[in-house]
């Protein structure tokens, strides 16, 4: 797990870490006496403990088998059986530059050989295959479109490689935008829709399985927050999980065609680092290459500007300009403010293209 910028206004810093509501009860309500009615602030019955219970181990029973272990050379995380020949939807940085790995059943067995079939490291996503498929149970995939907040939700995964641990929470919050710097072992990856939850994720848990209380996986816990007031430590209750939805769409793809085809995800059509004024502070992102025949290229923007907002919104470094992107989607029209190299600024409109993802 390694340390990223957060796209939040807060001051955590982000790790990677590696729909159905609550049964109802089954208890009899009581019997209210004549002329009485519901007090109409009255509280539902909460749920009985064994009913919540009995909710966790059937959920439980029925995932954990579709949850493994992946170990590089370099180190561990999990992944989670997509089919029957195979395939496992896993976290880009688990994979890191590894093309090939082993793979454990969370049920147990020796290690499996497997191949990475292909990275899609703009999301943090991966897709390997499993040499000898016999006995692997594939998942049952949720709509996290349907989710809300306060669900109960379990992680299941490989945390600090203590194999096929369980955690529990709720879904916190939805929609938010998380970067991951770009460094050796991350991919640099902007998540966008991530789902907040307060289940525990540590490092190993990555690529695991965030799943509802119907036991379907709703999400691919990816991110945790540490708080550097705490020295680094964790921040308990706060990670977040690349929504199912995106997750299973980019891993169809590439079992499909073995690439992303169609990423969904909007581009200037730009090469670009992030430009540092001389107090040491971060000021826009400046343009190295410009893609011929893209919209940055039909609005003029060229190799030596500066690029300092989106839309209104100020772009000081490249993990704050893709969180912008990530919000918008390709035809759309942004309004880029750029600094030309002669110190002289404008405002062009420019129409986004699709992400390439090759």
């Amino acid at each position: 797990m390694r340390r990223i910028a957060a796209g939040l206004a807060t001051a955590f810093v982000l790790l990677l870490a590696g729909c159905a509501p609550p049964p109802t009860s089954s208890a009899t309500p009581s019997t209210a006496t004549p002329h009485s009615s519901p007090s109409p602030t009255a509280s539902p019955s909460p749920l009985p403990l064994h009913s919540l219970e009995s909710a966790y181990e059937d959920v439980i029973a029925n995932v954990l088998p579709s949850i493994v272990q992946i170990t590089t050379k370099v180190g561990l995380g999990s992944g989670i059986v997509l089919d029957t020949a195979g395939h496992i939807i896993t976290n880009a940085h688990v994979v890191g530059q590894a093309t090939k790995m082993e793979v454990t059943l969370a049920t147990g067995g020796p290690p499996r050989p497997a191949r990475l079939v292909r990275s899609f490291n703009a999301g943090d996503l991966a897709v390997i295959k499993v040499d000898h498929p016999n006995g692997l149970r594939p998942a049952r995939f949720g709509d996290s479109s349907k989710l809300r907040v306060g669900q109960i939700v379990l992680a299941m995964g490989n945390p600090l490689g203590l194999s096929g641990s369980v955690t529990n929470g709720i879904v916190s919050a939805l929609g938010r935008t998380v970067s991951e710097p770009q460094e050796a072992g991350s991919p640099g990856a902007t998540i966008a829709g991530a789902i907040q939850t307060s289940a525990a994720i540590n490092p190993g848990n990555s690529g695991g399985a965030l799943v509802d209380l119907s036991g379907s996986v709703i999400g691919i816990p990816t991110l945790a927050a540490t708080d550097p007031e705490l020295g680094g430590g964790a921040a308990p209750g706060i990670g977040f999980a690349i929504p199912s939805n995106t997750a299973r769409d980019i891993a169809t793809q590439i079992v499909k065609y073995g690439k992303v085809t169609n990423s969904h995800r909007a581009a200037l059509g730009i090469q670009g680092s992030t430009v540092i004024s001389v107090d040491g502070q971060p000021i826009g992102v400046g343009v190295i290459r410009v893609e011929p025949g893209s919209g940055a290229d039909k609005a003029g923007i060229e190799a030596g500007d500066v690029i300092v907002s989106i839309n209104g919104t100020n772009t000081p470094t490249m993990a704050s300009l893709a969180e912008v992107l990530a919000t918008l989607r390709p035809g759309d029209q942004a309004k880029v403010g750029v600094q030309h190299s002669d110190g002289t600024t404008a405002t062009v409109t420019v129409t986004l293209s699709q992400l390439r993802t090759d």
